[in-house]
């Protein structure tokens, strides 16, 4: 069972009353739930798993990619703490090894700057719809400016597609290649 983010609940439960205060009819709201806020709560929850495993793979290539050249250089000449140091080496050299092959394998980097984009687009449509600001200030009301809020946020929604799409044929292609010229 996953742990609940203070911050993700805050968010849905102050946007969600947000939606609910507004004068649109309950269709309108219930597509706004629906499809503008649990898609931005979802990319957000996507971000910040994708970040922490990508500071994590990260932090533990840099840690021991500066640990083992140290290590190595010890000249601890005969003593009996230099089969541990090796096996210390060693160890640390395959996690450095492993985690740099695991964040080149999944991009966690490339999904945490992709997700993070998209919520963010998302969160600056959602506030400039709500406060009848930037492209939504010409609307009297929501209600007017409804169809254009949810052309664009069904726009951004699918250039996320659309880019999640291209990366994964691309990393696709990658790998075929990469598999033809025997790498």
């Amino acid at each position: 069972m996953s742990k609940k983010d203070p911050y993700r609940e805050w968010l849905k439960q102050d946007l969600g009353s947000l939606i609910d205060a507004l004068q649109l009819s309950e269709l309108q709201k219930h597509f706004l739930h629906s499809r503008w806020l649990d898609q931005m709560l979802w990319m957000e929850g996507k971000a910040d798993h994708a970040q922490k495993r990508y500071y994590l793979l990260r932090l533990t290539a840099i840690v021991g990619g500066v640990t083992v050249p140290a290590l190595v250089s010890l000249n601890l000449g005969s003593t009996g703490v230099i089969g541990y140091i090796r096996w210390a080496t060693f160890i640390i050299s395959l996690l450095v090894a492993v985690s740099v092959a695991v964040e080149e394998f999944f991009h966690y980097g490339e999904r945490w700057r992709h997700y993070r984009s998209s919520v963010e687009r998302l969160k600056i449509e959602g506030w400039e719809f709500f406060q009848l600001s930037g492209q939504y200030q010409s609307f009297k009301d929501h209600i007017g400016a409804y169809p254009a809020f949810a052309g664009q946020v069904e726009n951004i929604l699918r250039s996320e597609v659309d880019v999640y799409i291209s990366e994964v044929v691309r990393e696709k292609k990658e790998k075929v290649k990469a598999i033809d010229q025997g790498e």
